[in-house]
Parts: structure tokens; sequence; C-alpha cells
């Protein structure tokens, strides 16, 4: 896998398996001994041999043992000063690619046959203007699926079932992103509450896939079997066109804080893996009890040689960063932009091809930095998310209460546009991932059903979860009959829709969205592993049409090239692969500042022009109303353009395809948008 030269001094860690048995290599800067045990596969409990280990000038440690060969279970044992040292506690190597558990409860590292037939199968390699990203999580997208043998539901194979596939398909998304697959436990506060962490944001191993996620004859047949029905669950998808993105946490892991478990790299080199301060205090900006040492280069390698693993030998097309501003941290704890193992993730050559999605923030000093990766990075767009949710919402309620929404129509339409304030024009709008919902959070229904969080379920008081949601429930808190509220949220939910998939940007829409999947209100659902997290398969009529409007909604996204930028527009050039943006104010005549800036106006009209370079070229026009009160709107007279024909409006759930000339008038509904192909 790895193309590290000979001298290399971090090469081939972890262990690799030759005609004679297997070498094992751990790095330590901290330890002053160390030794590979290996167990008994009928009793991981028992240990049945030993053999000391090695250091280089490196600080890495080696053993070589004739029984270290496939399906061998073994662990590390390390010593050196200091209480974090304990020469008689076994530990996982942290490359170990597959993990046993032992009947007294404790890890044990499993040496992979990492062989698969791949039949042929590569990666789909979307382009970033087609992209659209599912974001789901690996056992709630089939547990309730009643198409799944029942044996099958919420596994690796359920999610590569026929039925998940034909469904993703037929929405016409392209990309799907699994929440952590990589073997996680559940903190030991949650565990004593009785509740498991159902996400997996608290990764004890980074080579390895959950064991829970997989059928049970996978489970009975052990980690290998794990691993083969992961690759096959890849493998299916990519037959089918869609691509896997794995959501990664290597900010932190599950050995929490100081009183935390000692499972792994706490044990073996806790200085040297933890960011620390000279007193040897944890230095926590995740949030999460510590947080990786990525300034320290052996922690990089580790980084990178487990996204090489996923990304050559599992095959999968990118990842999700978790927190990844905490990878960017230098040694003294600060953001750099710069910083070796960011550039090193985007120009690795064993790593070329894939997307790569940074989550631009993290807790600690300096924390958020959206707009400030590298070239190369796609990042999550938080300010997209709030202003989207704003606009749409909180400004309505706003509207509702005062006479007159807190903000006019621009700082949405330079987000709807690329977000250029926000992303340099050597990235361009594709750097943005924009989204309205995300795991973390209430879903697309909630947003338009609540005003606040309802959490209590969580074990915390309702202390937990954001309070900052940006959402309006249109008069009544939570779930109702009345038909004009009801109207109202789902006309919310097809605005949102629109939006998302008609910006400039890579949208990624959240698992249900497409259907109004809710979780009652609950924005921090972290913790169940229920029917509140898993995804229904079961829909009202109203759900289906929600369905069929976001499957429409990328169905023209896909057919009109000019609401896929890839590059950002300059005024008076022609820049290939751009949108040529013009402005109208509802009478059709440019915009004007206060057009801008006014509460009183939220309205505008938007024609984006291609600039062809592998497409033909098109031309869409928008119209956005952002007020409670129907507003006639005169289509604009633009060079080159003889007609208006509509192809969506969000207010109405049939249209017909008529054809407006330019300086025609159109009634537009109150808040609500329509799209029109111009001609």
């Amino acid at each position: 896998m790895s193309s590290a030269l000979p001298d290399d001094p971090f090469r081939d860690l972890g262990v690799r398996v030759g005609a004679s048995g297997g070498e094992l290599r751990v790095w330590s800067s901290s330890a002053t001994s160390m030794e590979l045990g290996i167990f008994d596969p009928d009793d991981t409990d028992r240990l049945v041999a030993t053999a000391p280990m090695v250091r280089d000038e490196h600080d890495v440690w080696s053993a070589i043992h004739p029984e270290l060969r496939h399906g061998a279970r073994y662990s590390i044992r390390a010593g050196g000063d200091g209480a974090r040292f304990d020469s008689a506690r076994p530990l996982i190597d942290p490359y170990a690619r597959g993990l046993v558990r032992s009947p007294s409860g404790q890890w044990r590292g499993y040496v992979q046959d990492d062989s698969f037939d791949w039949g042929g199968v590569e990666k789909p390699r979307v382009p970033l203007d087609r992209t659209v990203i599912y974001e789901a999580h690996a056992k709630g997208i089939s547990k309730l699926n009643p198409a799944v043998p029942e044996e099958f539901r919420g596994t690796y194979a359920g999610l590569a079932h026929d039925t998940a596939i034909a469904q993703l398909k037929d929405l016409g998304v392209t990309t799907i992103q699994l929440l952590p697959i990589h073997q996680s436990v559940s903190e030991e506060r949650l565990t004593r509450l009785g509740f498991t962490n159902y996400w997996g944001y608290n990764t004890l191993n980074f080579f390895t896939p959950h064991t829970e996620y997989a059928s049970a004859a996978a489970q009975s047949g052990g980690t290998a079997a794990v691993l083969r029905e992961f690759k096959g669950m890849v493998k299916l998808l990519h037959e089918a066109g869609l691509e896997v993105i794995l959501d990664v946490v290597y900010n932190h892991t599950s050995e929490e804080g100081p009183g935390g478990p000692t499972t792994s790299l706490r044990g073996i080199d806790d200085a040297g893996y933890y960011r620390q301060d000279a007193d040897g205090n944890y230095i926590d900006v995740t949030g999460c009890g510590n947080s990786l040492n990525t300034s320290n280069p052996a922690v990089q390698r580790m980084v990178l040689d487990s996204l090489r693993y996923w990304a050559n030998e599992v095959q999968v097309d990118g990842f999700r960063f978790d927190l990844a501003a905490t990878l960017g941290r230098d040694a003294s704890h600060e953001f750099d932009p710069e910083h070796p193992l960011l550039k090193a993730i985007v120009e690795d050559p064993e790593l070329q091809g894939l997307k790569m999605i940074a989550e631009p923030w993290d807790v600690g000093s300096g924390g958020w930095q959206t707009g400030r990766f590298p070239q190369g990075w796609l990042e999550w767009n938080d300010g997209y998310r709030d202003r989207m949710r704003d606009f749409w919402l909180t400004d309505i309620a706003t509207e509702r209460a005062h006479g007159l929404a807190e903000e006019g129509i621009g700082s949405m339409t330079r987000r709807f546009a690329g977000s250029a304030h926000v992303f340099s024009e050597e990235r361009g709008p594709l750097a943005s991932v924009n989204f309205i919902t995300a795991h973390d959070g209430f879903t697309m229904a909630d947003l338009a059903a609540y005003n606040r969080k309802h959490n209590l379920g969580n074990g915390e008081q309702g202390r937990d979860g954001t309070d900052n949601n940006h959402s309006y429930n249109h008069g009544f808190e939570g779930p109702t009959d009345d038909a004009a509220i009801t109207t109202a949220r789902r006309k919310a939910m097809r605005n949102m829709l629109g939006t998302l998939l008609l910006s400039a940007g890579i949208p990624m829409i959240t698992a249900g969205d497409e259907f109004g999947r809710s979780q009652r209100g609950n924005n921090n659902a972290y913790c169940h592993d229920d029917e509140l997290s898993w995804m229904p398969w079961e829909h009202e009529e109203w759900q289906h049409d929600l369905f069929g409007i976001a499957k429409k909604l990328l169905r023209l996204r896909q057919a009109h090239s000019a609401l896929r930028p890839v590059r950002f527009g300059r005024e008076g050039e022609a820049v290939p692969s751009s949108s040529e943006m013009f402005w109208y104010n509802s009478d059709g005549e440019s915009m004007s500042i206060e057009d801008w800036d006014s509460p009183a106006q939220r309205a505008l009209q938007y024609i984006a022009a291609s600039t062809p370079e592998v497409e033909d070229f098109n031309r869409i026009l928008l119209i956005v109303q952002g007020r409670e009160e129907d507003e006639v709107f005169t289509l604009p007279h633009h060079d080159g353009v003889v007609s208006y024909t509509l192809l969506w409006d969000s207010a109405r759930d049939e249209i017909k395809a008529d054809e407006h000339p330019p300086g025609a008038t159109v009634r537009v509904a109150p808040t609500s948008m329509q799209l029109f192909q111009a001609h």
C-alpha cells in the first residue's frame, strides 16, 4: 500500500506478513520497553507467545514472530516513566486492521487478510459539479426497510440492498456520505446512563470497520468477514454508480479525558499522540476529552496511512473530516491553513482524485475557520446553512411579529451564488458544501415545526444540543392538525430543498429530508439507536409528494449547467465553466442598493448563463419571493432572451410549462420560488 522509500522512518507501521511470519512496527518516543503478545485464537484472554520489541533511531519499535500471521490475535504492552504507562496492560496496535473482543472484554488486534475480488469494478469518480451528497447512517438507513431480509436490516449488506440502491438512484443523489464506520465505542458516561453512541463519533481504531453494523453472519465469521461485507457494500454501490464517502474522526479518540479508558495511544505514548501543555495536562479543543497531536509527524503519518488504507484497499471515494480545524493546529495549538497534514491530505499521490471535505471548525480558541482551508479542500458552509434557514424561517417569524423582516435578500443571494465572499477565486464555488441540515441538529421537517429543542430523552435534562436553531414553528410547537400551519411548513420545506438544490456549490441532503423525516424536535439524537433516528420507509401521501419534488429538483440541477458553475465569474469576462449572473428586481429592472438591502423588498430575479467548456450553453431564470404576500413580477428583458419556460414553482404541486415573453407579468405566491429556462 505505502509508497514510502526504504529509509522512510515511518514505513510499514502495523503488521506486515511474510513467508516466515509477520513483523509488527509501532511508533513511540516515550516508552522505555515494548512487547508483542500473541493470544490463543480460541481463548483470546490466554497469552501464548511474546516477543520483545526493539527500538530504532526513529523511535519505531519492532518485533518479528512466526505466529504473527493472518488470523493471529495480538496486542502490545508498553512500559515507561509516568502513570499512564503500565507494562502489564494489553494495548491495541494503532494500525490494527481488525479487532476482536476477548471473553473478559478486552480488545485484541487481528492480522487481517485484505484479499478481495473487486471484479473489475472501478470508482465512479463523479465530477464535483455533478456531485450531490446524501448524508446517512450505515445502520439507520436500512434498519426499517421492509424489503430487506430481516437478517440484513441495519447492516452494510442492507445499505447495499437492491431496494436501497434503487431509492438512492431514483432520488438522483450521486454520493452517499456515511456517519463514522471506524470501530467505535460508547463513552463511559453514556454506558452508565444506559445509552449508546449511535452516531459513532468516538473512535477506538482508525483501520477497522465497526463490527455491529455487519450482519449476524458476518459477525459470527469474525472481523475478516465484517471487512468483506463492507467491501462488498462498496463494490455494489460502485456498480450502481454511487460514490462512498466516510465521515472520519481523527481529531480525538475514545480514550476520552485523563480519567478515561486506556486502550491504545494513551498507553503507547500519551505525550506523543495527544495535545498537552508543559505540565502534561490535556489541551482539549474538541470538547471530547482529548485532541490528537497532529503537529507530531508520526501522528500525521498515522492519519495519512489510515486514509490510504480506506481509499486504496477498501476503495472509498473520499472523506468528511469531523472537527477538521483540530487537524490543522500546529505545535502552539493554533490553526495554520498551511499545516503539513492539511496540505498532505490533498497532495498525497496515493489520495489523488478523492473528495476531501472539512468540517472547518472545532471548539478551541480560533476554532471557526470556514473558508480558510487550502486549495483542494471542500468545506461545510455553516454560513450558508444559517442564512438559508433565516431567510425562509426566522425572517418570516420576525415579519409576522413586527411587520418587517430583519434583513433583505442580499446576504441570502451571495450564498446562493456560491459564497464568493467566503471562498477564494482560486477555489471557486465548488469549495462550498452547501447544507441546510446535517445529522447534528434539527431535521428539515423539524426546522419548520419547532422553535426550541426537545432533548429530554437524551438523559441530560435538556442541556445538550444547540439553542441556536434558526427555526420557526409557524405558530404552533410540534405536530398539529391545523391545515394552514401544515401547509406553510410544507412549503417552507419545498423552499429549503429548492434553495439547496439550485444553489451554486455542492449540495448535501440529510437522509430523510427528502420526505420530511422528523425526530420530534430532538436536535441532538446521537444517543438514540432506535426509531427516533432510523429512517422510516413508510410514508404519507404528502411525503411521497415531497420526495417527488426533491427528485425533480435534482434532475433540473443535472440538466442545467448554469446551476452548477465550476468557477466564479468575473464581470466583463467569459470565464470557462462559470456562470454569468444578472440580477433584477420584481419590476424587471437591475437591482438597486435598496433592492438588495431593504427588508421590505426580499425579492429578486436571477439570470444565470453558463460559459460553455464541456457542456452546451444553458441559461435559467430564478425568481425568489421572500415575503408573505402575493407579488407580480415583470420578467426581465435580457440580451439574447426571447422567452421563459416555467420549470418549477415551489407553491404549486402541478405546473404547466407555460412560455412567457420578456416583459410579461407573472404572479408569484407568498414565500415561494419559480425556476424558468431562458431561451
